[in-house]
């Protein structure tokens, strides 16, 4: 079960804005960017021209992609700062502060939502799950991307449980997901729900130096060894999808 608690909205908008005076928060490598907006396109089979927002911009690079695939796209991000990189970086595409437990959409109002690596930092995502039900049209879908729990990677370097867990760069909530209780949570919301798995997702920065020198091993590492269709579980990246009814 996920434990019930509350996030402190502060504590985030000071992490992610002190992020954006660097610019730093763009993780991953191009083309990894393409193949998660990709996954967004196949599992939600909606059309160009859709509505979509795109919940966790950060600086707006997902936003972006979106709109090159033809959707009419929205990004939210809690960081005032992020969010003015995004304005001054991705003109011509509407960037709104605000918060994912509490949206500042009317009812109805997309017909697709993505969570940019977005759910594993809330420490209950019922909330923000409601509120994807919630501005979605009947019909509407939604996609998710978290690292999981399950890969080892993710697990020794960024679960507090770990004897090798990381600190650096990450923020108080912040914890890899079990794709179980993600699907459980949005399904509780009332959406019919599906999973993936995804590796082969390559990084350009992660903000401890102690480990950066190790991206090239790793990408090539992650690639690889969960390539087998039995170690999908275990792939670096949970998707979580699903359509409101």
């Amino acid at each position: 079960m996920i434990a019930a608690s509350a996030q402190d909205k502060q504590k985030e908008i000071a992490f992610f804005d002190s992020h954006a005076a660097v610019d730093a928060y763009d993780v991953f490598a191009p083309e990894t960017n393409a193949l998660l907006i990709d996954a967004f396109v196949r599992l939600s089979e909606l059309p160009a021209g859709s509505r979509v927002a795109d919940l966790g911009c950060g600086s707006g690079v997902f936003t972006d992609v979106l709109r090159q695939k033809g959707y009419a796209s929205t990004g939210v991000d809690l960081s005032p700062k992020l969010i003015g990189i995004a304005r001054t970086k991705y003109s011509g595409i509407e960037f709104v502060e605000g918060d994912v437990e509490h949206l500042p959409f009317a009812d109805g109002s997309f017909d697709g939502v993505l969570l940019s690596g977005l759910v594993h930092h809330l420490p209950d995502p019922a909330r923000c799950a409601a509120e994807v039900f919630r501005v979605l049209r009947p019909g509407g879908k939604f996609m998710a991307f978290d690292p999981n729990r399950m890969n080892p990677f993710m697990y020794l370097y960024r679960d507090r449980s770990s004897p090798f867990y990381s600190s650096v760069g990450v923020t108080a909530n912040e914890r890899p997901v079990l794709a179980d209780e993600i699907a459980a949570v949005f399904r509780r919301a009332g959406f019919a729900v599906g999973t993936e798995y995804l590796s082969n997702l390559r990084y350009r920065y992660v903000a401890s130096g102690r480990v950066r020198w190790l991206l090239p091993l790793y990408n090539a590492i992650d690639g690889a060894l969960f390539a087998p269709a039995f170690m999908q579980r275990f792939r670096a990246f949970v998707l979580t999808f699903g359509e409101k009814p």
